[in-house]
């Protein structure tokens, strides 16, 4: 499905220039951005207040600060901000590995939901709960590992030459039809309670998250966005193809392994957290590109976009459903379906499908 083609001129950017060194700024994608992380940090404080016992906004913005009771303390700072801070985190990676996935393979539907990292990293998982009965945190353990080798299998498979966008997306569609097909046979040779268990982590949930699940993935977003950004140059010439990126003096190959791998720990990682959450990976690029207007990956605003989606996301499975709160997985199912539906009809009506 391809996107339509936004004329660079049409975007107002700026040239900074010190000692020598010239960097391009492009003012629309620095507004999303900020903007994005206020409404990130905005739905965050909200989602901080929100539960069985309601705190008001002010009341979360002077416990943050270190000036609330010690009952609001132990309810915001134990229970519920690492939820809101897992949140962040899980929604900012796949937001991110969907934006590198999409500009490697060059195509919108290239995101891990498609290509079968999530699938391969639930597989992980459900090999931990229903052969091994593993705790939590080899739970994680399986579906970080599950990620990985799915990763480097479709890389592998993929391989002739050199990885083309168009062969990686028909080999990542194979591989997530494998992984599914593994997913149904474990769940077939569980018992009841491994069963149950499994079905609750595949939806993708933040429930009962905490300071555990935070530091892993904080040092590992830590560790791959600066590996990122300081690569993306490079990926932004990739999306104009190997012949014109090796004649520009881009390592393609090492730069496309780095950023695939960068990819595939981010999702992975943020599967190990929070479960396979879907659609964000995929609508989270394409949002942010069509608020920034911008050719390119999109890095940033696809992150800070993928997180306040998530974000969003959690505070709807607890409030709009009632009573009936729901794994915040199933809500971003729902809007990604929506999202998918408009964007068909839209690309239809143009006349580009």
């Amino acid at each position: 499905m391809p996107t339509r083609a936004i004329p660079t001129r049409a975007i107002p950017t700026r040239a900074i220039r010190t000692r020598g060194v010239s960097v391009r700024f492009d003012v629309r994608a620095a507004v999303v951005v900020a903007v994005l992380v206020v409404a990130a940090l905005a739905a965050s404080v909200v989602l901080i207040g929100t539960g069985d016992f309601d705190i008001p906004t002010a009341d979360v913005i002077r416990t943050l600060l270190g000036n609330g009771d010690p009952g609001q303390e132990f309810i915001i700072n134990d229970l519920r901000l690492p939820r809101v801070v897992v949140g962040l985190l899980v929604g900012a990676s796949l937001g991110l590995g969907g934006a590198l996935f999409q500009s490697i393979s060059r195509n919108p539907l290239g995101s891990p939901d498609v290509l079968g990292i999530g699938q391969g990293s639930t597989a992980g998982a459900l090999l931990m709960i229903v052969i091994f009965q593993g705790s939590a945190n080899e739970v994680a353990g399986g579906a970080l590992v599950g990620g990985l080798v799915t990763g480097a299998a479709m890389y592998l498979l993929a391989w002739k030459q050199g990885v083309h966008g168009y062969r990686l997306v028909l080999v990542g569609i194979g591989v997530n039809a494998f992984a599914l097909a593994v997913n149904g046979y474990l769940l077939t040779k569980a018992d009841l309670v491994d069963a149950a268990r499994a079905v609750v982590w595949m939806t993708g949930s933040l429930n009962g998250r905490d300071w555990e699940q935070v530091w892993p993935l904080l040092t590992l977003c830590a560790v791959l966005l600066p590996l990122v950004v300081a690569h993306a140059r490079p990926l932004r010439m990739l999306e104009m193809g190997d012949d014109t990126a090796y004649a520009l003096g881009v390592p393609v190959e090492r730069t496309r392994i780095v950023l695939m791998g960068s990819a595939v720990l981010l999702t992975a990682a943020a599967t190990a957290a929070a479960g396979p959450v879907s659609f964000v990976a995929l609508t989270a690029p394409q949002l942010a590109r069509r608020l920034t207007r911008s050719p390119g990956p999109n890095l940033l605003p696809a992150m800070c976009m993928g997180a306040t989606l998530l974000i969003v996301a959690d505070w709807a499975s607890q409030r709009v459903f009632g009573a009936d709160q729901l794994p915040v997985g199933v809500v971003t199912g729902v809007l990604g379906g929506v999202y998918l539906l408009w964007l068909l009809a839209t690309e239809r009506k143009a006349g580009r499908i």
